[in-house]
């Protein structure tokens, strides 16, 4: 035996010098970055201020750490990194022997009649430990780490995507609110309407008909109301719930929407996109495990040493149980490259299975920068849009006041200045939607970017 072990030990440096043969290095996908952005590039932001903060609203900034501390999806998150981290420190642990004890006692007696008893005692310690010769159990547990570095990647880009979430309904709620309070002055305000009407029905200026319309129109701005109370139900329990409890309360009833001018953005360049989003690194992550297990893969197909030893006594007496130990040693060289056929397939599954994993990365990856220029471009057109909707409204407005006083002159019909009023509420909502889209743009630029502050776990 020791003849063997001799012959393995000259053996083994040969065989570790083919470990690195099989272990690929890793080459990042080549992609085509542009230089910079082609929209045009907005106001910088100030640094090291995370996003939000940048609105100066203290219950906004409180929604989003309340949510980062307490938010289900992202506790669950952060339970799969820490898994996929155990995974990997049992890969590591693979690397290392492995020992495993035996300690027994019998009692036997002899049935014959003779009153006799034997004792048996042992104890036994044994070891064992595959040579990592070719790296399959080094690639097994780069593959693991890996993907526990892509698992965390993908708690940051939950905890990103949470607080893009809590900010868009923190805003929904404050919208649908300024949207219901625009809607009971137009109510109100079509009530009164109606009022004027049958006052001057009693007189005799104007004909059933016109009493008809303002009902109508009354009715149908109370029929509005009811729909967006229901969105605002919807807005303030789907806020409720990011908060690791039921839709029972109400966490911000926000009046209305922020007003104030939309801060800037960090845009930087677009090569710099791999290292700002977590989604694209957690891609990454997992484009390297890949190749780590289509290495060790390869790697399972050459022959495994693996070494056994043994430590054992035996006794009758427990008292003389470690006098006489027996040592044993042995070896084992498996040779599963007889599976040739096999082994060349499986191979082969792997590698594809990698190759795939780059295109679907390169894609993802121009994906992500198709994310940023229609972010960074809706930005520009909203601001745009904007201007002109605050002149439409503008209009809008004294078109309808000269059709009042014409209506109350007897020079237009009802009908005329109703449209005018409709025509002054749709300009409203309209300048109130650009308002939220804004907002919502905002969050959809910093997701696109892969946010400005990096989220501890």
């Amino acid at each position: 035996m020791m003849s063997v072990l001799f012959r393995f030990s000259l053996l083994l440096p040969a065989l570790l010098a083919g470990c690195g043969l099989l272990t690929t290095p890793y080459e990042a996908p080549e992609v085509r970055t542009p230089s910079r952005w082609q929209a045009p590039e907005p106001a910088a932001a100030p640094q090291g201020v995370a996003w939000w903060r940048n609105f100066q609203d203290p219950v906004l900034d409180g929604l989003i750490e309340a949510a980062l501390a307490r938010n289900n999806d992202l506790a669950a998150a952060a339970l799969r990194v820490q898994r996929a981290r155990l995974q990997a420190g049992l890969a590591q642990a693979d690397l290392y022997p492995t020992l495993s004890g035996n300690v027994s006692a019998s009692r036997s007696r002899n049935l014959s009649g003779e009153r006799r008893h034997t004792r048996n005692n042992t104890t036994e310690l044994a070891a064992s430990w595959e040579v990592d010769l070719w790296g399959k159990l080094a690639r097994t547990r780069d593959a693991a780490q890996w993907e526990a570095e892509a698992t965390g990647q993908d708690r940051e880009a939950a905890a990103l995507s949470l607080i893009g979430t809590t900010a868009t309904l923190y805003w929904q709620t404050g919208y649908l609110n300024q949207r219901l309070r625009n809607s009971d002055e137009s109510t109100a305000y079509a009530r009164r309407t109606l009022e004027l009407v049958e006052v001057q029905y009693a007189a005799g200026a104007v004909s059933g008909l016109e009493v008809a319309e303002a009902r109508q129109n009354l009715a149908s701005q109370q029929a509005a109301r009811t729909d967006l109370a229901q969105q605002r139900v919807e807005a303030i329990n789907g806020l409720a719930i990011l908060f690791d409890g039921p839709p029972d309360r109400i966490m911000a009833d926000p009046p209305r929407l922020p007003d104030g001018p939309i801060p800037g953005v960090q845009a930087g360049l677009p090569a710099q996109l791999l290292a700002r989003r977590p989604d694209l690194r957690a891609a990454e992550a997992r484009l390297r495990a890949a190749l780590a297990r289509s290495d060790a893969t390869r790697a399972s197909y050459y022959p495994p040493l693996t070494l056994t030893g043994a430590l054992g006594t035996a006794s009758q007496s427990l008292g003389n149980l470690l006098a006489n130990p027996v040592a044993t040693l042995g070896a084992g060289l498996a040779l599963p490259f007889l599976q040739w056929q096999q082994m060349a397939l499986n191979i082969r599954i792997s590698r594809k299975d990698y190759e795939i994993l780059v295109t679907e990365f390169r894609q993802t990856l121009y994906q992500a920068m198709a994310d940023v220029e229609n972010a960074l471009s809706a930005r520009q057109y909203l601001a745009e849009q904007a201007s002109l909707l605050q002149q439409a409204l503008a209009a809008a407005r004294q078109a309808e006041q000269l059709y009042e006083t014409r209506y109350r002159a007897g020079a237009v019909a009802l009908r005329v200045w109703l449209d005018a009023q409709e025509r002054r509420r749709q300009a409203e909502v309209a300048l109130d939607e650009n308002q939220l889209a804004r907002l919502r743009n905002q969050v959809q630029v910093y997701q696109a970017l892969g946010g400005d502050a990096v989220v501890g776990q």
